[in-house]
């Protein structure tokens, strides 16, 4: 986590692999270790035996991604609600320094998020969530993009994806059901966004993790 990463790189763990560490440690990290190859805008990067993550927050997502990838997607899920933090944020997502993730606090965006995740199915407008939430659209968008690191539609987009993945793994439902219950309406656009973020097909992804 953060800058445990140096620990790996002194060790020589990291020479040809794919990493990251917080971002005001990026530079020195690279200039100390040349052959990693750090990634300084991301969460965390998966890299087999070897997970690094930034800062504090991001170290809880990759711990998140962790339980998920060895347990699956139900454990994972119960554990982030336990904790009171964000359901998902993939390795991917930008650290956004300039707008670092806050601690939960009475006018925090988790119910609003949880309400969203129970209505995946449902179409959400930024005027509609900014209403829920008592805000303005403008605040509510930069409060979004503060405690989840992307924005609305991508949230939304990612968790239906999540959604989706955890219906293949549990359930027999037929692709174009798994569609619908995520919230996407069709098996067309579940394949588009389902691609993008896993990196294969539906059906394959079912046919490797079901049995999980």
């Amino acid at each position: 986590m953060c800058s445990g990463a140096f620990l790996l790189g002194a060790a020589g763990l990291l020479d040809g692999r794919c990493c990251t560490t917080h971002w005001k440690h990026a530079a020195d990290f690279a200039a100390r270790f040349p052959a990693a190859h750090l990634d300084p805008d991301v969460l965390f990067v998966d890299d087999g035996n070897i997970i690094t993550s930034a800062g504090t927050a991001a170290g809880i997502d990759a711990c998140l991604h962790l339980v998920r990838r060895e347990l699956g997607t139900a454990p994972a899920t119960a554990i982030a609600r336990r904790m009171v933090v964000p359901p998902q944020r993939e390795g991917g997502q930008r650290q956004f320094v300039e707008l670092p993730v806050p601690e939960c606090t009475g006018d925090s965006l988790q119910p609003v998020l949880v309400w969203m995740l129970d209505n995946l199915r449902d179409e959400h407008s930024v005027a509609e969530l900014a209403s829920r939430a008592s805000m303005s659209e403008r605040t509510f968008a930069r409060r979004f993009v503060a405690e989840t690191g992307t924005t609305p539609h991508r949230w939304l987009t990612m968790q239906r994806v999540l959604h989706a993945r955890r219906l293949l793994e549990q359930t027999h439902l037929p692709v174009d059901d798994v569609a619908e219950a995520a919230g996407f309406g069709t098996a067309a656009l579940l394949r588009h966004h389902f691609h993008k973020v896993v990196g294969v097909a539906p059906n394959d992804y079912r046919r490797t993790f079901a049995s999980r």
